[in-house]
C-alpha cells in the first residue's frame, strides 16, 4: 500500500517512456518498517524458542536489552503498525487491498500451474489485477499469520499462565513456523534472484520504478490499464499497496 503522488497523465507518460512506477514513497517506507520489524521479531523469537533466553543475542547486546523485553516491545510496535494503513492511507485503500487480494478467477489456476516453470523461464501466464495469483495468496497468508502472531503475542504479554496462555503459546509457535517459509519465499522472489523475477527488486526500491518489459512480464493487465488511463485494479494512486 503506498502513496503515489503522480497524476494519471504523468503515470501514462512514464509508462510510455519504458519506465513504470509500481510503488510510491509511502508504500516503500511502510514496507521497509514492516520487514525490519518482522525480521527483528523472527530473530528474537527463534532465539527464545531455541531456549537461549539466558544468553543475550547479538541484537540484545547491541541495544542492551534482554531478548524477552526486545521481542515484547517490538511486538507492540508491530501491532501499532496495523493502524498505519487506516490512518495514513484511509479505509478505502485497505478495502481495495483486500478486495484485490481476495479476487480469484478460474484463469488463475492456469497461472499457478505454470508458475514453477516460469520461475526460471519468465513465461508467466496472463492474469488480471494489480497482484498476480501468487501475490494474492501470499498477501492473505501474511495477513492471517501476522494477525495470529499479534493477537497471541498480546495474550501472552497480558497473562502469565493458565489454559488461555498455553493456547496462545501454541498459536504463536505454529504461526511463526508458517510465516518463516513465506518470508523466505518473498525475499527470494522480491530480490529478483530467480531468473523469472529478474529486475523486480526495483519495484520496491530505486524510486519504485522498473523497466516496462519487466512489469509487462509480471503484471500484464495492470500495465495495460495504466497505459490506457483506465483506473488501476487495486491500491495505487494516492494509496498504499503491498
Amino acid at each position: 500500500m503506498a502513496t503515489d503522488p503522480e497524476t494519471r497523465p504523468a503515470a501514462r507518460a512514464r509508462t510510455a517512456e519504458g519506465v513504470v512506477r509500481r510503488y510510491g514513497r509511502g508504500a516503500r517506507w511502510f514496507h521497509a518498517v514492516v520487514y525490519v520489524t518482522v525480521l527483528v521479531l523472527l530473530g528474537t523469537g527463534l532465539w527464545l524458542l531455541a531456549g537461549l533466553e539466558g544468553v543475550p543475542s547479538p541484537l540484545a547486546r547491541l541495544v542492551r536489552a534482554p531478548d524477552t523485553v526486545l521481542h515484547t516491545w517490538v511486538g507492540w510496535a508491530y501491532a501499532a503498525l496495523a493502524l498505519v494503513p487506516l490512518i495514513v492511507f484511509g479505509p478505502r485503500t485497505v478495502r481495495r487491498f483486500f478486495a484485490e487480494s481476495l479476487r480469484f478467477r478460474r484463469a488463475d489456476l492456469g497461472w499457478l500451474r505454470a508458475w514453477p516453470g516460469a520461475l526460471l523461464s519468465g513465461r508467466f501466464g496472463w492474469h488480471a489485477g494489480r497482484f498476480d495469483p501468487g501475490q494474492r495468496l501470499l498477501n492473505l497468508g501474511f495477513v492471517v499469520c501476522l494477525l495470529a502472531l499479534a493477537v497471541s503475542g498480546a495474550v501472552m504479554a497480558g497473562l502469565h499462565g493458565g489454559p488461555a496462555f498455553a493456547v496462545a503459546v501454541l498459536v504463536h509457535k505454529w504461526a511463526t513456523y508458517a510465516l518463516i517459509p513465506m518470508v523466505a519465499g518473498h525475499v527470494l522472489v522480491a530480490a529478483g534472484l530467480l531468473p523469472g523475477y529478474r529486475g523486480v527488486w526495483r519495484s520496491m526500491h530505486v524510486g519504485g520504478r522498473l523497466p516496462r518489459p519487466v512489469a509487462e512480464r509480471l503484471w500484464p493487465a495492470w500495465v495495460r490499464d495504466r497505459s490506457s488511463g483506465d483506473p488501476p485494479e487495486g491500491p495505487e494512486s494516492n494509496a498504499k499497496s503491498p
